[in-house]
Order: structure tokens, then C-alpha cells, then sequence
């Protein structure tokens, strides 16, 4: 398994698109990636202004897009943190391709970044998600009711974080 994250560009814009809708009946309760050229055009835009970081997911031998992970909402100040998101393409789940790239933005957000909180909100029922963040040493904090809206209504949400102590503690 040979894992390349790379900064959203123009380029791949097609590429993602059709891996959005290949992937679309597992989104639409989930999250909303963009799902035109145009709104993945604007997505990265909107990237390069605001306090965001993302990466696309691509398997290094085939060039295939796996999936994305973001972090949005980087607040420096006192208290130097961001939410984390994450999706997983068709074909991909469960071969711990996402494992190793969140694994990658962690490292990216408390090494590089030098962030101290991150934050993952999922929805209940999303076991996988889950799973992975509290294998990668998320803890849950809360629950939050009707935190966001996707797909045109709000959804439930736990409320997971993992501070930059907990994870190098993790990482030993």
C-alpha cells in the first residue's frame, strides 16, 4: 500500500468528482464533498483563503484518488486547534488506507502545524469513523444535537478529541 497526500489542485478536479459520485449513496448522509468541477473548483479556492488544510488521498502506484482529510477551522490564538474530517472512496474501505492518512494529518496538524486540540465530530452511526478516530487515540467528549446540517437536515453528532500530549503519548 503506497500512500501519497497531496494538496487539492485543479488538476485533479474530474478525477474527484467521479470518485464523489461513485461514492455518493455512502455521502449524502455523511458529509457533502463537492460534486461538480465547478463546486470542487471553488472548494479549493475557498482552501487557499481560509484557516483550512487539506489532502487528497491517492494510492501511489495506480494514481487513484482513495478519499480526502481536512482540517478546517484552524484557530491559533489560545487555543490552537481545528476540526478534522475525513471520507474514504468506493473500493477503498476497510484496507487501512484512511487509518494511514489520518494518521499522516495528525502528525501533519501537531508536528508540522503545532496545533494542540483537534476535534472530530461524526455521526453516531457511523461505526467505521468511529472506530478509526478512537484507534488513533480520539476519546469521546459529547454529543451534540443537530450539529450540522448535511443533506438538507441536521444531524447528530459525537463529539471526539485528541490533544497533542494524548497522541505522542500514543505514538511511544
Amino acid at each position: 500500500m503506497s500512500l501519497q497526500m497531496e494538496v487539492p489542485t485543479r488538476a485533479r478536479a474530474s478525477q474527484y468528482v467521479a470518485a464523489v459520485r461513485a461514492r455518493e449513496a455512502l455521502h449524502a448522509r455523511r458529509v457533502t464533498p463537492p460534486r461538480t468541477v465547478e463546486a470542487y473548483h471553488a472548494w479549493v479556492l475557498h482552501l487557499d483563503g481560509m484557516q483550512a488544510d487539506a489532502r487528497l488521498v491517492v494510492n501511489a502506484a495506480t494514481d487513484a484518488l482513495v478519499g480526502a482529510v481536512t482540517l478546517g477551522g484552524i484557530y491559533r490564538g489560545p487555543l490552537h486547534s481545528a476540526y478534522l474530517g475525513y471520507y474514504v472512496f468506493a473500493g477503498f474501505e476497510r484496507q487501512g488506507w484512511m487509518h494511514q492518512a489520518v494518521s499522516w494529518m495528525l502528525r501533519h496538524a501537531f508536528a508540522a502545524l503545532k496545533l494542540h486540540r483537534l476535534e472530530a465530530n461524526i455521526q453516531p452511526d457511523n461505526h467505521a469513523s468511529i472506530a478509526l478516530a478512537e484507534r488513533l487515540g480520539f476519546r469521546l467528549e459529547g454529543f451534540s444535537p443537530r450539529y450540522l446540517k448535511i443533506a438538507g437536515r441536521w444531524r447528530d453528532h459525537q463529539r471526539l478529541a485528541l490533544l497533542r500530549e494524548e497522541w505522542r503519548d500514543n505514538r511511544r
